[in-house]
């Protein structure tokens, strides 16, 4: 198997997990629930460990690999400094080299360790499957930010890991404190922004 042109599997697992907790997570038992997310977050790294040991086995010149997913924006035909046409066009695409690899590995596997000790922490709380679909939310964004081929693809998992980290902060909704840190973490994750 070609780990290195699944790559975007990598944050689609988190992705999914969101997805089935985030719709369905108030009807499951709690097992379930732990074996979407948990299971989500170790098949990212199963993924990312086989995509590192193949991106490592590579020559040493030709260490990055990139995915396109789909193009996702095509502006047409613009102007260089140069006075030449190019097509402006951005993709939706990933990228693994050494340091996203790094990370990837880093994300992915103390991520997974995360979600396992996040289900005896969390087991006596109410929206568990809420919680559970927001940390896997935070995976997808941050996993976006790390192999995104592209800037714009950067911002948009930042953009995502702030949404998350909102989210996750402000958790307890029942509490006070909770929604103020929640609204003090999204103002200084604005001004890291600008």
């Amino acid at each position: 198997m070609n780990f290195l042109d699944l790559i975007w599997l990598i944050p689609l697992f988190p992705a999914a997990g969101f997805a089935i907790n985030g719709l369905f997570g108030k009807r499951f038992p709690k097992a379930v629930v732990n074996l979407v997310a948990c299971g989500s977050a170790l098949l990212s790294f199963v993924f990312a460990l086989g995509a590192v040991v193949q991106l490592v086995g590579l020559e040493e010149h030709s260490r990055s690999h990139t995915v396109t997913v789909f193009e996702w924006i095509n502006a047409g035909l613009a102007h260089t400094s140069a006075g030449e046409l190019t097509r402006f066009r951005i993709d939706w695409g990933f990228l693994l080299d050494p340091l996203s690899a790094i990370m990837v590995l880093v994300v992915t596997g103390i991520g997974f360790l995360i979600h396992v000790y996040s289900t005896g922490y969390m087991a006596q709380e109410d929206g568990y499957y809420r919680f559970f679909a927001y940390l896997n939310l935070f995976m997808f964004s941050m996993l976006t930010l790390i192999l995104g081929n592209s800037y714009l693809m950067l911002f948009v998992g930042w953009e995502g890991v702030g949404l998350c980290s909102y989210l996750l902060i402000g958790f307890f909704i029942t509490k006070r404190s909770a929604g103020d840190a929640a609204k003090k973490a999204f103002v200084v994750n604005r001004i890291g922004d600008w």
